[in-house]
């Protein structure tokens, strides 16, 4: 299983990004083969509007069934569902620590965007 996770910086030990839309990068990690690759989202967090659902874009193309980052907005949310991804919020700490949180059961899927837009 592939999973994106919102993050500050290009590895595992960059901090999360609490911010979907404008994270600067996603660290996709397959939990198959333990491959790690980062995705740039500087095109997203740039934009003036727009940058949750051009973000779930970028993270439904990268073959990501799993989200986890610390919030996300409605936009977003529903873009990131009709592409079949799961959204984990409430992620903090490194990338690593939220993807072993994730791993132990500890982040859970959401039912619903937690912030409202633009946030």
């Amino acid at each position: 299983m592939k999973v994106a996770i919102t993050a500050q910086g290009d590895n595992l030990a960059s901090n999360v990004d609490l911010r979907f839309g404008r994270c600067r990068y996603f660290i996709l990690v397959d939990t198959d083969s333990d491959e790690v690759k980062a995705l740039d989202n500087t095109d997203s967090a740039n934009l003036a509007g727009g940058a949750g659902i051009q973000a779930a874009e970028l993270v439904a193309n990268s073959g990501a069934g799993v989200l986890i980052t610390g919030h996300c907005g409605p936009k977003a949310f529903r873009t990131l569902n009709a592409a079949g991804v799961k959204v984990v919020i409430g992620a903090e700490g490194t990338v690593e620590q939220a993807l072993e949180s994730f791993k132990r059961g500890e982040l859970k899927s959401a039912a619903a965007p937690d912030v409202r837009g633009h946030w």
